[in-house]
């Protein structure tokens, strides 16, 4: 007959496991309502932009990641496949949502990186991306984002609103704003002045110099959390 210990323990293992999978189905529901809205945005976009030239392009390269192209700039949006649960230090503690109920700190998280669109359509696997945004989702559907120029969904506001196909709006075109003002710099010309003929030979095989937007300066972490 088991003991007490052993009945915690697998009365905890269901409670987390059930936990956990519900977080995961909610945050797979609501990556659905971001393909959907990324599906009606890219409509919009290029029923506005016309005969410009210049076109808005989504792909679903997998269940769980998202690619929309606009001119030179694409944004991958990446559902992680495990629960996190935030560190003991993080802002999200500090807040009345999570202390009141702690099963509320576990979350999943959706990456959203920013890449250039010729990373893509010339193969170049040495290329630099950058990351603009994290957004958690709980098992309420409550969540928060960390990322660059994020105001209003930070994580003072957490437990506030629902990751609706309005907010999600809300937090793809203030990254796509970001990412376009976010423009592709030289590096600066003493740490690209020397090369060697066997390098120069390589790249021109392979055609894949690295190239990434800040390529040769310095991409803090401060330049994508929330102000």
């Amino acid at each position: 007959m088991a003991n007490k210990k052993t009945n915690d323990i697998v009365a905890q293992l269901q409670l987390k496991a059930q936990l956990k999978a519900h977080i995961i189905n909610v945050a797979n529901e609501s990556f659905e309502v971001l393909n959907q809205m990324l599906e009606n945005l890219t409509e919009e976009y290029n029923l506005i932009l016309g005969d410009s030239g210049v076109k808005v392009e989504l792909k679903r390269p997998s269940q769980r990641v998202l690619q929309i192209s606009a001119d030179e700039d694409t944004l991958i949006f990446s559902l992680q496949t495990n629960v996190f649960q935030f560190d003991r230090e993080h802002e999200a503690w500090q807040t009345k949502y999570v202390t009141e109920n702690p099963a509320r700190s576990y979350a999943c998280v959706v990456n959203i990186y920013n890449f250039l669109t010729d990373s893509f359509k010339y193969d170049r696997d040495e290329d630099l991306g950058y990351l603009v945004a994290r957004v958690f989702i709980n098992a309420e559907g409550a969540f928060f984002v960390e990322g660059k120029r994020q105001k209003g969904m930070g994580s003072k506001d957490y437990g506030k609103k629902l990751l609706d196909a309005e907010n999600w709006r809300k937090i793809v075109e203030t990254a796509l704003k970001y990412c376009i003002e976010f423009d592709l710099l030289l590096p600066p010309y003493d740490n690209v002045k020397v090369t060697d003929l066997a390098h120069m030979n390589l790249e021109i095989m392979l055609s894949k110099t690295k190239t990434g937007k800040r390529l040769g300066f310095q991409f803090n972490s401060d330049d994508v959390k929330d102000n």
